[in-house]
Formats: C-alpha cells, sequence, structure tokens
C-alpha cells in the first residue's frame, strides 16, 4: 500500500473521530438524548457545517481534494468552534468509552475495508452508528447495575430521611436554604450544583452520599413525563416539596397541563409522610398528608438589602428577615420553614438559621465591584423570577444596565412582556446571542438595546459601557449552543 492510500486512511479515521466528538458534545448538552439533538437544536447550522458538509463532500470530492478541505477549512473551524464554547465537552467515563468504542469500531472497520473496496461509501456512518448502538447498550447494563447498588446503598442508611424537591423553577433555592437550615441541628446532605437527573441523582448516592447522613436532600427535574416519578421511586422520600409551577420547558411539553402532571409525580412516593405542596398546583382534593403553601404569606419589604416576610404558624403570626434577593424567595422559604418545622426544628431555631442565609451563587447573588453593583441572575430563567429582578434593580438610583439572553425555552409573549419591563425600567439593555435578539431588540427603545452574537466579547464591552456607579444585573444566561 502506498504512502498516499496511508495518508487518505488516516484523514478517514481523524473526520470520523471529529464527526464522533461532535455527537458525543451535542448528546452531553442535551442529556444523551439523540432525539433532543436531531429536533430541538437551536443551532441546526452547526450540525450542516460541523457533520454534514464533511459528509456530503467526503462522498462528492476526490480523496486529495477533500484531504485539502478537511485540514485547511474543516479542522480549522472546528478546533475554533471548540475553544469559542462556553461549554465544551467534559471527558467523563461515558464520553471516554464512547471515543473509545468509536475509535475501535473505525480501525475493526478498516482493516475489513482493506480487503474490499465497497465499504468506502458506508464507512463513515457504519461506525457511527455501531457505537451509538453499542454503547447504549453499555450505559444501559452500567445503569441498571449502578441503580441498584445506590438503591442497596440508601437501604444500609439508618433512619435516613428524604427530601424531594420538584418544581419549574426555584428547585434549587429551595434545596440550598433548606441544606442551610436543617444543618444546624442534623446531619444534612444535598445533591451538588444542580444535579437532578435519576443518572445523575444515581451516581450522587454512589459515590458521595455520606453513610452518616440523617437527611438527604436531592431536588427532581424532568424534561419528559416519568422523569420526576423515576426519581421518586428511586429515593422514596418521606418528604415531598412541589414549588412554583409554570410554563418553563413548555416546549417540552406542549402544555402547562403536562408540566403540573409531570410535577406532581413525586407526590406518588409510597413512603411520603408529608407533602409541601404549592398553590400553583391545582388538587382534585384535600389530603391529610399535603400541606399547601404559602398560606398567609406575607412580604413586608423587599431590596437590595434582603426581604422581611410574615407567615401564619400554627395560628401564630411568625416574622422573618433573610438576607437574600427577591420576595418571592419568601414563598422558596415558606417551604423551607415548614418543612424545618415539621422535622422538629424550632422558630427560633429557624430564624436564627434563616438571618444569616448565605446567598446562592447566580441567583439573585449581590456583588460589589470596581464601585459597581452587580446581580448575577444568571441562573434564573423564568419570567416571574426575572420580572423580580428587574424590579428590585429599580431602588438602584444610578444607571442600570441588564445583559440578558431573554427566556430560553419559553413563548414569545413572555420575551415581549420581558422586553417591555426592560425598556421602562433600564438605561442600556446588552441582549446576547440570536436565539430572542429579534425579539428584544424590536421591544427595547434602539439606543438602549445593543445586541452582542458573540458572548466571549462580553467582558471588553462591559469594560467600555458601563462606568462606576452603575447597576449590572445578570438576567439569565443560556451556553451559545442555545
Amino acid at each position: 500500500m502506498e504512502i498516499l492510500e496511508y495518508f487518505y486512511i488516516f484523514t478517514h479515521v481523524l473526520l470520523i473521530m471529529s464527526l464522533g466528538w461532535y455527537l458525543i458534545t451535542n448528546l452531553q448538552w442535551y442529556n444523551y438524548k439523540l432525539e433532543r439533538v436531531l429536533f430541538k437544536h437551536h443551532k441546526w447550522q452547526w450540525h450542516i457545517t460541523y457533520f454534514a458538509a464533511p459528509v456530503v463532500l467526503f462522498h462528492l470530492l476526490p480523496d486529495l481534494y477533500f484531504s485539502i478541505y478537511f485540514y485547511l477549512i474543516y479542522m480549522t473551524s472546528f478546533v475554533l468552534w471548540n475553544r469559542k464554547l462556553d461549554r465544551s465537552l467534559v471527558l467523563t467515563s461515558r464520553v471516554k468509552r464512547f471515543l473509545g468504542v468509536l475509535l475501535f469500531i473505525t480501525f475493526a472497520l478498516h482493516l475489513l475495508c482493506i480487503l474490499s473496496e465497497s465499504c468506502h461509501a458506508t464507512a463513515i456512518f457504519v461506525p457511527i452508528i455501531l457505537t451509538l448502538a453499542v454503547t447504549y447498550l453499555m450505559e444501559k447494563m452500567f445503569f441498571i447495575s449502578f441503580k441498584h447498588k445506590g438503591k442497596q446503598r440508601l437501604e444500609t442508611i439508618p433512619q435516613l430521611r428524604t427530601i424531594a424537591i420538584t418544581a419549574s423553577y426555584g428547585k434549587t433555592s429551595i434545596k440550598n436554604y433548606l441544606y442551610h437550615v436543617l444543618k444546624r441541628k442534623y446531619k444534612v446532605y444535598k445533591t451538588p450544583r444542580s444535579v437532578n437527573t435519576i443518572a445523575g441523582i444515581v451516581l450522587d448516592v454512589n459515590r458521595d452520599l455520606p453513610l452518616d447522613t440523617q437527611i438527604y436532600i436531592a431536588e427532581a427535574g424532568a424534561r419528559q413525563e416519568g422523569d420526576i416519578e423515576e426519581i421518586t421511586m428511586y429515593l422514596e422520600p418521606q418528604y415531598c416539596i412541589l414549588g412554583s409551577v409554570g410554563e418553563q420547558h413548555i416546549e417540552y411539553f406542549k402544555t402547562i397541563e403536562n408540566i403540573i402532571h409531570t410535577k406532581m409525580e413525586i407526590l406518588k412516593s409510597p413512603k411520603m409522610v408529608r407533602g409541601f405542596v404549592h398553590e400553583s398546583v391545582p388538587l382534585k382534593q384535600d389530603y391529610d398528608e399535603i400541606t399547601k403553601f404559602p398560606d398567609n404569606l406575607n412580604v413586608t419589604m423587599s431590596n437590595l438589602d434582603g426581604i422581611w416576610f410574615d407567615i401564619l404558624i400554627d395560628g401564630e403570626q411568625q416574622h422573618f428577615h433573610a438576607p437574600v434577593l427577591g420576595s418571592f424567595n419568601a414563598i422558596n422559604l415558606t417551604a423551607v420553614i415548614l418543612v424545618a418545622y415539621e422535622l422538629g426544628m424550632t422558630i427560633d431555631e429557624i430564624k436564627l438559621a434563616i438571618k444569616d442565609l448565605p446567598q446562592v451563587e447566580h441567583r439573585l447573588q449581590k456583588i460589589e465591584a470596581g464601585g459597581k453593583i452587580i446581580i448575577d441572575d444568571s441562573f434564573n430563567g423564568n419570567l416571574e423570577g426575572m420580572l423580580e429582578a428587574i424590579n428590585i434593580c429599580t431602588n438602584h438610583e444610578g444607571r442600570k444596565v441588564i445583559i440578558t439572553p431573554g427566556l430560553v425555552e419559553s413563548t414569545s409573549e413572555a420575551n415581549i412582556l420581558l422586553a417591555k419591563e426592560i425598556n421602562e425600567k433600564f438605561d442600556l439593555a446588552i441582549v446576547t446571542g440570536e436565539l430572542n435578539s429579534h425579539l428584544l431588540s424590536s421591544n427595547i427603545d434602539e439606543d438602549k438595546v445593543f445586541v452582542l452574537k458573540d458572548k466571549s466579547k462580553l467582558e471588553d464591552t462591559l469594560a467600555s459601557v458601563t462606568k462606576e456607579g452603575d447597576l449590572i444585573l445578570f438576567a439569565n444566561d443560556a451556553p451559545n449552543f442555545i
């Protein structure tokens, strides 16, 4: 075999591995759901540039011309694309298995192709399809085994009490607040960051849940019907919190009724002692084991120094102060207070814990730097929360700047409402990304809006357009694949 032929084989292998890298990157973004990568992707042009185009040109161009295109154009743009991603591929064990299997199958097929030239036309898709099939079966077997092992681990922890939390928005805040309150009296462990899928929870139980834990707090998220039920049946929580329900992820569930139905799956726990359900969730009847919240909540003040609110507990009005921003957090804290009280903490213990409540990162987190006030609300992606953040910022007497991609996985009407509020209350709006740029910019005064399509330039942009005394609100964030 000539040297040039070996070069073409190497190019072919590198092409397949590049396509595999692109595919597994997208799968990781979309929770390894192939249908979401194919039909829910917001940047379909990436599929054309980094997957479809090289496949088509591979079959149309002679080997020499394709190699020139591949190394000079495709690989250059592909490497630059990877470097610009704000959520690049994480080389987890699953990703390594995928890439390893793909490389093995690609080499195996090339050995067979040396004996037969007829495989050239299908050689790109065959290794990728085979790898998807093989790794799907591998991950399924690993997961079943891992899930069973985790279930056994849960059962070995004596007198473990589990609290499961779900909501359209606010569940991570509830989790973090509840952890801070309960840890004053109990040995508490919570799922890290925003881990809320069955796979993430199973991994957390097996790898990180301490065996001396008294209370385990887990949040449950969903992209489709049955997701929360699977988590609920796995954890079998004694205490369930069903928080605010709204149109978040409406593009997956289609209707608000489907969202409510899916969130209510958390109440199916066979070991549930008490469920705490937000008033936005319609229950067909009253249940002895379910407490609706917030009951008689009165927010007396909400500003850049925190929130003050009153709630009724056992017929007595109780007053609370928390150094966190957003009046909606009084609703989240009502659930926290009721659960902590149910678990045996006194009102005075709860008040002391809430009084020094830490801010949740990226959720109305107040930061002062360089003479500017920064409100980091980049993990808040619902309309109610974003409007509350905007309202809080109106207390600032200086110039107000907002950085936002708008609402993701929501309706056009919601984004128009958001844009009108921004236009009324902010001096400058920096719209990041292309997803909602036209919708927002057409509803904000031209002299107030600046569309920034490349988020890598945000720091330089802020340095040039903001000044000392400004308030800067980061309202929601979306990775650049959205």
